[in-house]
């Protein structure tokens, strides 16, 4: 039984930006690799179909990082309202 090779995202991203540079033939570049084509192809296939979630997620925040913000935008006004209360206990007690 043949064992299954793992490809790394960086160098599925650089066969694929190869590939579309066209600098050299997708079977030359599969040859040199020891790849399918058909891999090959699936790979420009995902990369392309998915390049615009590149751009959203430069744009804005994942739904986990809007929901931390949240929560830490919370524990700021609780921290605040703590510190209010202390500095008038203080000015009480003086």
């Amino acid at each position: 039984m043949a064992k299954r090779r793992k490809f790394t995202a960086k160098f599925k991203a650089e066969v694929v930006l190869e590939a579309l540079s066209g600098e050299s033939s997708q079977a030359e570049l599969c040859r040199r690799h020891n790849l399918s084509e058909n891999q090959v192809s699936t790979w420009k296939r995902q990369l392309l179909e998915n390049a615009e979630t590149f751009f959203e997620s430069a744009d804005k925040p994942s739904s986990e990082s809007a929901e931390r913000i949240a929560q830490l935008e919370q524990l700021v006004g609780r921290l605040t309202l703590a510190l209010e209360i202390q500095k008038k206990a203080l000015t009480l007690l003086d």
